[in-house]
C-alpha cells in the first residue's frame, strides 16, 4: 500500500519531538538527571527512529538507532551525563532537523553530514560504556521485520528496513533470574501476528517477557519492566491503535478474562495479609499517553484551511456591513424585524470572526521555546553566564505573527547577550551576580501585544552613541532626549561595537528589527538606565487580518485608523492653537504641546477643510510619541477585514492597509507612525515625498 499520504502526518509529529528533546536537553540537571526527563528524551528519540523506518528514511533511522542506545545506557546510569555530552546530544538533533527538512523536501540527508554524526555517536558509545550491554538491551540489535501501522482508520505497509536496520525475533529469555520492576500483563486486542512479533520484541527492549500466549483475538504477555505503564503504552500506540491495548499490573490481572495458561507471578497470587475480599474486580484504569479523555483530544489542520475560513468569515463581515448600511437607510417601523435580524446577524458574524481568530491564535510559549537554545549556546561563545526567564508564555498571538516576530526578537536577543550583558568578572566587580538575566515577556494591551527584552547588563552608553552618531554624519546635540538618542542605534549601519564578530559590530540586525516590526504594524520603544540594564519593547497587533477602526473622513476620501491608536477626539480652540519660527503647528492639550499633522496636507487630499478650528484633532499615539491628526469629520467605529495594499497594489507612504467598505467602496487604513514621519519631512523640506493615495487609485487592486 501506498503510505506516502501519511507522510506529513510523519514530520509534523517528528518536529514536535525533536522540540521536546531539545527542550528537556536544555532543562536537565546534570549533577541530578531527572528519570521522567531522561525516559522522555529516550521515547522521542525512540519514536522518531520507528517512524523514520515505517517511511524508509534510512538515515534519520541511524541517526536515532545510535543516538537512542546512547540515551537508554544514560537513563539506566551506565553513561554519566556531563556538558561536552549534552552538546553533541544537542549536535545530534540539529542534524535529525536537517534530515527531517531534506525528507520533507523529497531529498535525501547529506551522506556526508550522516557520517560524520554516526561517527561522532558510535565514538562516544565505545569511549563511554564501551562493550558493556544496557540492561535489559542486547549489545547489537537485528533488523525488524516490516510492520503495519494502523492510521486514519487504514492499515498502511511499512517499506523493507535496509540491512543496518532492527529485525524483529522472537522474545528474549530473561537476562537475570530475578529481574527488578514492576510485572504487568499486557493484552492485545485483535492484534495480527506480524504486529505482535514487533510489539513482543519493542517489550523486551523495555523488561523482560516472562510468558505469552493466546490468538490473534487477545493475545497477554507478562512483562517484568522497570518503565511506566505509560511508557509501555506510548511504545506500542505507535504500531496500533489505543483500543487495542490493556495494559494492568500482573497483581490486578484477574480483572480481565484469562486466557492464558502461565500462573501470575507469585507476589500477584498471594492473598493480601489483612485477608480483605474485593467484592468486585477492577476494569482496566490505564489509558495511553495523549489519549487520557476525549475532552483532550485535538484535529491537526493545515494553516490553509485555517486561512480560508478566516477569508471567509472577513467577507461575511463585508457583506454584514453593507446590508447595515442598506437597512439604516430604510428606516421606518415597518421594517423594525429586519432592522432587529440585521442587528442579530451583526452579533452572530462578531462570534463567529473572534471563534476563528482564536483558532488561529497560539501562545508565545511557541516563540519563547526556540531561545534556549540561542542563549545557551551563544552565552557559551562569548565566555558569558546567563539565565533565561520568560514571563507571558501563554499569552496569545495570531499564528501569522508568530513566524515574523522570531528574527526581530533574535536580533534583540543578541543584542543584549552581546552589548548587554557583562563578563563575569566586570559583573562581579560592579557588585551584581555573575550570572546575568536575561527575560523575555510577553502580555496583552487592549489590542497589541507587548514583547519586552530585559536585561539587567550595562546599558546603553549615551556618550558612546552620540559620538557614533557624530562620526557617521547624523544630526545630533548633546540636548536630544534619552529617547531620541536611544532610537538612533536603529540607524542602518550603527553599531558601537569596538571590535567585529561573527556575533555583531556590522550594524545590521537593529535596523533590521525596526524595519520588520513596523511592516507588522508596530513600533519598537527602548529604555534603558546605566548599570542597570536595557528594556527593549516590541508593540504589535495581535492579528493582522481583522481590527477594528474609527472611520474618517478628509474631504472626499474615507480612511481608517486603528483604534488601539487612538486616545481621544476634540476640535482644536484658538486659544490652544501654537505656531512655531519653523512653520510647525502645535496643539496644547492639557498641559501638552503635541505636533500637529494634516491628513489633507501629508497624503495630498483635495477639497478638505483647512482652518484647524473647523477640523476635527484625533490624537493618536505613535512611535515615540503622541501627536494630534487633523481630519474633516469623524464617521464611526467599524470591524474591518485588512487587506494587504502592498501585495495588491505599491508601498503607499503614510498608508499600511485598505479594507473594502459597507458600500463597496475603499478606505485606507492609516499608518499612525510614518504619517508623523511624513509630516516632519514635508515640513522640513517643502518637499512632499509621498505619491497621492486614494481610494479610487488602489479599488481595481484590492481583491473583493
Amino acid at each position: 500500500m501506498d503510505i506516502s499520504e501519511f507522510q506529513d502526518q510523519f514530520f509534523d509529529e517528528a518536529e514536535e519531538l525533536l522540540h521536546d528533546m531539545e527542550s528537556h536537553l536544555l532543562q536537565l540537571d546534570l549533577e541530578q538527571p531527572d528519570p521522567e526527563q531522561l525516559n522522555a528524551i529516550f521515547r522521542a528519540a525512540h519514536s522518531i527512529k520507528g517512524g523514520a523506518g515505517t517511511f524508509g528514511f534510512t538515515a534519520m533511522q541511524r541517526t536515532t538507532h545510535l543516538l537512542e542506545n546512547l540515551l537508554d545506557a544514560a537513563r539506566h546510569g551506565e553513561l554519566t551525563l556531563r556538558r561536552d555530552l549534552v552538546d553533541t546530544f544537542l549536535e545530534a538533533k540539529d542534524m535529525l532537523d536537517d534530515q527531517l527538512d531534506a525528507y520533507r523536501q523529497g531529498g535525501e540527508p547529506d551522506p556526508e553530514a550522516l557520517e560524520r554524526i554516526c561517527a561522532v555517536l558510535q565514538k562516544l558509545a565505545a569511549d563511554e560504556i564501551g562493550a558493556k550491554a544496557v540492561p535489559g538491551k542486547p549489545a547489537v540489535k537485528p533488523a525488524k521485520k516490516p510492520a503495519t501501522r494502523k492510521s486514519g482508520g487504514k492499515k498502511t505497509a511499512a517499506k523493507t528496513a535496509p540491512p543496518e536496520a532492527e529485525v524483529a525475533t522472537p522474545a528474549r529469555p530473561p537476562a537475570a533470574p530475578a529481574p527488578e520492576g514492576t510485572a504487568y500483563r499486557v493484552a492485545m486486542l485483535g492484534v495480527g501476528a506480524k504486529d505482535r512479533a514487533l510489539l513482543i520484541d519493542e517489550l523486551g527492549h523495555l523488561g523482560t517477557v516472562q510468558a505469552q500466549a493466546g490468538d490473534d483475538t487477545r493475545y497477554e504477555v507478562t512483562l517484568v519492566s522497570a518503565a511506566s505503564a505509560d511508557e509501555i503504552g506510548a511504545v506500542m500506540c505507535f504500531i496500533v491503535e489505543p483500543a487495542q491495548l490493556e495494559i494492568t499490573p500482573a497483581s490486578n490481572a484477574a480483572a480481565a478474562p484469562a486466557v492464558v495458561a502461565p500462573a501470575p507471578p507469585p507476589a500477584a497470587a498471594t492473598p493480601p495479609a489483612d485477608g480483605a475480599v474485593h467484592a468486585e474486580p477492577r476494569a482496566p484504569t490505564h489509558k495511553p499517553m495523549g489519549h487520557a479523555a476525549p475532552a483532550e483530544s485535538s484535529l491537526r489542520v493545515p494553516v490553509g484551511k485555517v486561512d480560508q475560513i478566516i477569508n471567509l468569515v472577513g467577507e461575511l463581515i463585508i457583506t454584514q456591513s453593507m446590508l447595515n448600511q442598506v437597512v439604516g437607510q430604510l428606516g421606518g417601523p415597518a421594517n423594525a424585524n429586519l432592522v432587529a435580524g440585521i442587528n442579530q446577524l451583526e452579533r452572530n458574524a462578531r462570534d463567529l470572526q473572534e471563534a476563528v481568530m482564536s483558532i488561529r491564535m497560539v501562545p508565545m510559549d511557541h516563540v519563547f521555546s526556540r531561545f534556549p537554545r540561542l542563549v545557551r549556546d551563544l552565552a557559551t561563545r562569548l565566555g558569558k553566564e546567563v539565565e533565561l526567564v520568560t514571563e507571558g508564555k501563554s499569552t496569545e498571538l495570531d499564528k501569522s505573527l508568530t513566524e515574523r516576530i522570531v528574527d526581530p526578537l533574535t536580533h534583540l536577543v543578541r543584542n543584549s547577550l552581546d552589548h548587554g550583558i557583562e563578563h563575569p568578572d566586570e559583573r562581579e566587580a560592579a557588585g551584581k551576580p555573575r550570572a546575568g538575566v536575561l527575560t523575555l515577556a510577553a502580555e496583552h494591551h487592549g489590542g497589541n501585544i507587548v514583547i519586552e527584552v530585559r536585561d539587567d547588563g550595562a546599558g546603553l552608553n549615551r556618550e558612546r552613541i552620540l559620538a557614533k552618531a557624530r562620526e557617521r554624519g547624523l544630526a545630533v546635540s548633546d540636548a536630544m532626549s534619552d529617547d531620541d538618542v536611544w532610537h538612533l542605534i536603529f540607524a542602518p549601519g550603527f553599531s558601537t561595537a569596538a571590535v567585529v564578530s561573527d556575533v555583531s559590530g556590522r550594524g545590521v540586525g537593529m535596523d533590521v528589527v525596526k524595519r520588520n516590526i513596523e511592516g507588522l504594524g508596530g513600533h519598537v520603544e527602548i529604555v534603558s538606565h546605566a548599570g542597570q540594564g536595557t528594556t527593549t519593547r516590541v508593540v504589535v497587533p495581535l492579528t493582522l487580518a481583522i481590527l477594528d477602526g474609527m472611520s474618517v473622513r478628509v474631504g472626499a476620501e474615507m480612511f481608517i485608523l486603528p483604534v488601539s491608536s487612538v486616545i481621544e477626539s476634540l476640535q482644536p480652540r484658538k486659544a490652544d492653537l501654537y505656531g512655531t519660527a519653523s512653520g510647525d503647528h502645535l496643539l496644547k492639550v492639557r498641559g501638552d504641546y503635541l505636533p500637529i499633522v494634516a491628513v489633507n496636507e501629508v497624503l495630498d487630499v483635495p477639497d478638505a477643510c483647512a482652518d484647524c478650528e473647523r477640523a476635527i484633532a484625533v490624537i493618536v499615539q505613535g512611535r515615540t510619541r503622541r501627536y494630534a491628526l487633523l481630519v474633516d469629520a469623524l464617521v464611526g467605529q467599524q470591524q474591518v477585514v485588512v487587506k494587504n495594499l502592498e501585495t495588491n497594489y505599491r508601498k503607499v507612504p503614510g498608508i499600511s492597509a485598505a479594507t473594502i467598505l459597507g458600500d463597496g467602496s475603499v478606505a485606507l487604513i492609516l499608518d499612525v507612525n510614518d504619517l508623523l514621519r511624513l509630516g516632519s519631512y514635508q515640513k522640513g523640506s517643502g518637499v512632499f515625498a509621498a505619491a497621492p493615495a486614494t481610494g479610487a487609485a488602489a479599488a481595481e487592486a484590492l481583491p473583493s
